[in-house]
Order: structure tokens, then sequence, then C-alpha cells
């Protein structure tokens, strides 16, 4: 069985990781003390105020080179008088007609912002030097890791530019390759992606899954292998699910939602997913409902066959809570019922594969870092479970059974280290890993006498490596050529001391030899949420930022899952502080110990990495240079009235809750703008299709803090078309979105370009 990964797989696709672009910025304490009286109100400035920002009259900062006439002006954003009373509490949303996507208004005032944020980019003189550098950089051959399935080989590439990465398939593993599935043929701009594929045990049918414009809706077709041509089955309304195919091949398992209304397709809420078998050939009505809780809207459900065909696997969710259940079905009992084998919601649980009517899970039941257990069907008591792989010092991050051996990823010091095991647990190695890095893949099954899995680090671009059964080891199967010098950069690792005294990790890319003179432009990069642990990975964006002389900074914030389940449960609902401080931390010790200064330091970061930013620049306006915020959740008090927002209630909590709103309102980044402040050069990035993070939060935002900005710093908002949350991005709307930021930065931190820069590190 291919290995998990938590989250607990096939759980809901939380907020994705934005971890391949800029990085992240941070801040310094708390929140300032809230206003007198019961009404939290964003700010109050007049039309003239609001559409045209003195830049001129602010006695904080020197009016930046590129606002010659030393004047920004803002879109006229009318200001409404809804508000909403939360226990007693009043708190103003004046932008709340933004929260309407399509409504005439709203799309009249993207286009103005949109005409502001690129009038001010074009006129930027690096940024043409910055794409062009950042399109020959990304220009390389890459691979996914392979699987097999009937003798098959099937993997990804992309040659380099495409702006999807085509499917291939091979009958052997030196064979010629032929094209399966070209995602780049399915519209001109590259906005149509491959969002998964599962082939069927005899690798003659796929079933795959394709999303347009980024949204999460995805439609599911099946691919015959030999012929490369789509059969008549078309399956609709799909979310945060793969498919698992019948032992026979005759269907497979899926989980959908009912078909939304068209005027809320991208903002609904998604509650009452169901798991369906679908026969191949058949239309999608008449698809065998096989499960589903009526009385437990926010269940998830995912499917997922055994190797043997034996048992159907059923993985149930609640949000992104990293608790769950596990049921199955027995397939070879006729009219056979659900068996709850895991009832109750006390920890997580990761089917990894059976022997029969045992099954090995990864657990962090008693073990807050995780154990393998196996568990007997017929004696599912847990004081009859057996221990496998016990608990250790370093978390367990994931376990695959392939070749009739366990290969366990384990992470310690956010670094990934690999061992193997036989059935009874005993280790049997350890691989060797190309240097500090992270891993993935361990694909396979029991019989397999291979497995492939990939390596990459900072600045080692995503390697594939093939194992070998018979000869346990591991030899390089396809290596990226990337026109760079790594060997002019290093990655250190320190160790830096929070607000509340945790010691926090981070790691520093910079060129070899960097002064500390407190001049080098940093990105801080951060995210601190989910369980999600973040870990060195190529990005040849970073590379970029590197060669402009940049120096990349990641701290592993607590609310990941670095460290186990303390590690996460230390940054979640009202141990949400404990994140931003470890950021504040963070950039505080690179100022210190003289990487940067405040007008040379910038944070980034994505989804909940953008609340993250979102949180810090208003907490600590002046801690920093700049501030790049992405498909933030920056509305606190509303996230989980859209789409799949009520899932984050597990980390966040929720305004619904009287002590929830309490904590919420004291960091949501939208509630505590602050009028006639001085906010740090800003620009929000968003898509218009998101419905992940619906872009009402970075809309409502940008207004607000256009409203409240007091000094010369612009406020921007970057709104991409035909985009959603990240997963499938076109490579071209890639380089031009971290192009863009990094012009952006280039002004914001008065960062000069190198003479080499662009030279491909010579």
């Amino acid at each position: 069985m291919g290995k998990f990964e938590r989250p607990v797989r096939a759980a809901i696709q939380v907020l994705c990781v934005l971890a391949g672009g800029l990085v992240a910025w941070s801040g310094c304490s708390r929140p300032s003390a809230e206003p007198a009286g019961d009404t939290l109100s964003s700010p109050e400035l007049n039309d003239e105020d609001q559409s045209s920002v003195s830049l001129a009259e602010s006695k904080h900062r020197p009016t930046p080179a590129w606002l010659e006439n030393g004047k920004l002006k803002y879109p006229q954003t009318h200001r409404g008088d809804v508000s909403d009373e939360y226990f007693g509490t009043r708190v103003a949303d004046p932008y709340r007609w933004l929260e309407e996507p399509g409504s005439p208004e709203t799309k009249a005032w993207i286009k103005a912002e949109n005409d502001l944020t690129f009038s001010v980019l074009e006129n930027i003189p690096q940024r043409p030097q910055i794409h062009r550098r950042l399109t020959e950089l990304w220009d390389y051959e890459r691979f996914g890791v392979p699987s097999t399935r009937g003798g098959k080989y099937f993997f990804t590439r992309n040659d380099g530019l495409q702006n999807q990465s085509v499917l291939y398939v091979a009958d052997t593993l030196e064979g010629k390759p032929r094209a399966l599935l070209d995602p780049n043929d399915w519209s001109p701009d590259g906005t149509v992606a491959l969002k998964g594929y599962a082939p069927s045990d005899d690798g003659k049918l796929l079933a795959y899954g394709r999303a347009t414009a980024g949204s999460d809706w995805e439609e599911w077709k099946i691919r015959d292998v030999e012929t490369g041509k789509d059969r008549d089955d078309h399956l609709r309304w799909i979310k945060f699910s793969g498919a698992s195919w019948a032992h026979d091949g005759s269907g497979f398992y899926y989980s959908r939602y009912d078909e939304p209304q068209k005027e809320t397709e991208l903002t609904g809420t998604n509650y009452h997913q169901k798991l369906y078998f679908h026969r191949v050939g058949d239309d999608q009505a008449k698809d065998r409902l096989v499960y589903e809780r009526k009385d437990e809207k926010e269940w998830g459900f995912y499917g997922e066959v055994t190797d043997d065909g034996r048992y159907l696997v059923i993985n149930v969710t609640r949000g992104t809570e990293r608790k769950n259940l596990i049921f199955y079905i027995d397939l070879e009992e006729k009219d056979a019922k659900v068996v709850e084998l895991i009832g109750s919601w006390d920890a997580q649980f990761d089917f990894v594969d059976n022997d029969g009517d045992k099954f090995w899970l990864v657990t962090d039941a008693d073990a807050p870092r995780y154990r393998l257990i196996q568990v007997d069907l017929r004696h599912s008591d847990r004081k009859q479970w057996k221990e496998v792989i016990p608990q250790s010092k370093a978390v367990l991050e994931s376990v695959s059974l392939v070749g009739d051996r366990f290969f366990a990823t384990f992470m310690a010091d956010a670094q990934n280290v690999v061992n193997t095991y036989d059935l009874a647990g005993k280790q049997s190695g350890t691989l060797e890993l190309p240097g500090i890095g992270s891993v993935g893949g361990f694909t396979g099954r029991r019989q397999d006498k291979e497995t492939f899995y990939s390596f990459t680090s900072f600045t080692t671009p995503t390697t594939i490596f093939r194992y070998d059964m018979d000869k346990n080891r591991g030899v390089v199967f396809r290596k990226p050529k990337v026109q760079f010098k790594p060997d002019r950069y290093e990655t250190r690792q320190v160790f830096y001391t929070s607000r509340d005294g945790t010691k926090v990790p981070m790691f520093i890319t910079a060129r070899k030899g960097l002064e500390l003179n407190g001049q080098n432009p940093t990105n801080l990069w951060g995210y601190g949420g989910f369980n999600i642990s973040i870990t060195p990975a190529f990005s040849p964006s970073r590379i970029v930022w590197l060669e402009m002389g940049g120096v990349l900074a990641i701290p592993n914030l607590r609310g990941g899952g670095e460290y186990g389940r303390e590690w996460h449960e230390a940054g979640m609902k009202q141990h949400k502080q404990n994140v931003f401080d470890d950021f504040i931390a963070a950039a505080e010790y690179l100022i210190r110990e003289r990487y940067t200064s405040t007008p040379k330091l910038a944070i980034s970061g994505g989804s909940n990495g953008g609340l993250l930013v979102g949180a810090v620049m208003t907490q600590r306006p002046e801690l920093f240079g700049a501030a790049l915020p992405a498909v933030g959740v920056l509305d606190m008090l509303r996230f989980q009235k859209f789409t799949i927002g009520w899932a984050w209630v597990s980390d966040y909590g929720s305004s619904d809750n009287e002590q929830d709103f309490r904590t919420l309102i004291k960091y949501s980044p939208l509630q505590n703008i602050r009028p006639h402040t001085n906010y740090p050069a800003t620009l929000i990035e968003t898509g218009d299709h998101d419905d992940r993070v619906v872009p009402a939060h970075s809309f409502k935002f940008a207004a607000a803090l256009q409203a409240a900005q007091a000094g010369p710093n612009p406020i921007l908002i970057r709104i991409e078309t035909s985009a959603g949350h990240g997963a499938g991005k076109p490579t071209s709307k890639m380089i031009e979105e971290v192009g863009d930021g990094y012009a952006f930065l280039v002004r914001a931190l008065d960062m000069p370009l190198d003479d080499d820069f662009g030279k491909g590190g010579q």
C-alpha cells in the first residue's frame, strides 16, 4: 500500500501550503488594546481620504522611489452600514458587499484595483528582468514519483514551461513512455488542470479528475489506457476525493456532494459529503450510494479498497480535525454492513495495509508522535492492539508497506529520516539520503520488488530514486538539470526563543559567506497550522530570490506537525497567538543577529500563512518593510460561512462560540486594522475562482487597509483571473505572480540587483 501522509489522507484538503513562492516576514508582540466601548469598527475616513492617501504628509517613512508624484490614488470603495452583534459586542463590516464576487459592483472594484496594481508593477524597471530569469530557471525537465499497476508505470513529466504536467505511461521501466493525459490540450491558457488519477488494478483503465480555473470542484472521467480514448463516463460535483478501484475493475469508489445552486457554486457551504460506487459505463445517476450520514453534515468519507480486494476501508473525517474514525465493509460478504472499527473521536488513525483480517494503522492514540499498530478485526478491543513500531523521539510522519517491508519516514527537527522494518517491527535498515531534506513517495504493494521515492532540499531539485528490494538500496532514477550554482548557497538551521520561552527551529538559506551587516533583503515565510509540517523543498522561485541577493528564512512555527500532537495543539484555537509570537520572534532574531533590519525585512505566506501575515502586520506594523499575504483567511469572524471554511473550526474555533469569539476578535486581521496607522508596503494576492478561501477575505482586507493607511507605503491587491487557491495553477501564471511579488519587494525593500543577476549565478 502506498504511503499515507498527515493530515489524514482523504480528509478535507485543508488550506494548501503555498511553499514554492515568496517567503515570509514577521512581527513582535500582542495587539494593541481594543478601543473603548463595545463596538469594534473598521477605519472611518472621508471619501477624499479613502481615494487619495497623501504620501508627502507622512513623517514616518520617506516617499518610495516608485511614487514620483508623492501620492497614490486608490479606487473609491463604498462603505456600507452593515454590522453584526457577537455576544454583546457589535462589529462593523462595511465592506460586506464585496462578498458577492459576481455582482457588477464587485467586478468594477476588482478591475479598478487591478488597474492600479498593474500600473504600479509595470513601472518597476527590474520587473521584466525578474520575469525573464524566473522563466529561464523554471524551464527544466521534472518528473513525479512513478507508480505501477498491471505491470505498467504511470508518472507525470513536465518538459519545463508546460503550464500543466503531462501524465505518461510505459510498459517497462526503460521502455519508451507515451503521453496518456495532456492537460495542456484542455484549455489554451492552461487553466484546466489534472487534479488526481487512479489506474485500475490491471492497468487497463484510468480514472482521472480535472478542475477548471483553480476551483476545488472536479469532474472525473475514465480513459482506456491502451487506446488513450475516454469512455462516456462523466462524474461531477466531486471535491476532496480520490478514486479507489474495485479489485475486478468493474468500477471505483469516490465521494461527492449534492449539486449546488448555480449562484453559490463558488461560495456556498459544502456539507453532507457522500460515498458512492460508480460502475464503468453507467450514467452517474445510477451510481450506488455506499454510505452517508444525514445526521452528521460535517462528516466526510474516503473509501479505499485494500490491495487484496477484500475490504473497503472508509476513512471518516470531520473537517480538518486531526481525529478521525475508521469503518470498513467486507466486500466478500453479500449485503455486508458497515462495521465501525474505530468509532470514537479521540485520536488519529491512518490505514496503511492489511494481512487478511489484520489491519496496520498509524495512530497518535497514546503516542503523540505516532506509532504503528496492528488491529485484529475479530478482536479489535484497544487492549488487544499490537504495537509494531513504537513511538520514538522523532515524529513518525508516514508509513508504506512495499515488498513485505515497512518504509517509515520520520521527522527530526523538520528533517526526514527513513528506516525500514520487517513485518514484526524489527528495524532492518536506514536509507542513505543525499543530505538534509524531505522525502516522499514509497508507492507500491506488498509483492512489488521495487518502489520509488523523491528527495528535495532548498537547493536540490526534486530527484526521483528507485529502491531495489533485492539489493536493499536506492539509486537515482531521474535527476533534473537546473541552470544555477547550488554550491554558492548554504542552509543552516538555527533555534531561537519565542515569547513564552519555547525553542523554535528555523531554516535560513543564503549565499555562502553572507555578511551579517543588517542590510540583507530577507523574506521570512511562514505557515503554522493544521498539523502541516514545513520541511526543506526546492522551488525555482526560491533560487531566483537567492540570486537576487536575498535571504530566505522559514521557521517551523507551532500549529504545525513538526514535533507531533503537542506542537500542533500549542498553535490551535485559544493558543493561536503562539503562532504569531513565534513568527514575530523569528523576525526579531533575524534583526538581532544582523541578517537584516526592518526596512529590509519582508514577510509572506499563503492561505493559513496569509492569515499569519495579516495578523502580525496588524499587531506589529512597525517591524516590517513589506508584507505579502496570499489567499489568506483574513476575516476570522466569517470564514466558516463559505464553502469548506466550516472545516477549519477545529483549528481556529468559531465566532458562533463566545469563548472562541473572544480569542478571534483579538487577532482577526480585518477587525484589527486601525485608522491612521503606518502599515508596511503590502501586496495582497488572491484568485477570483478561489473556492477554498473565498477572495472576499482579501477584498475586504485590502479595502480596509487602504482606507486606514497613514504612511507612504502602497497597499495593493493583485487579483488573478481564472485562478483559485493555488493547486493546478498554470506555470505561466505562477511565474507572473512570483515575478510581480519580487518586483514589488525590489522597490519596497530598496533592493538593488547584483550585476550577475540573471546569469545563472556565474
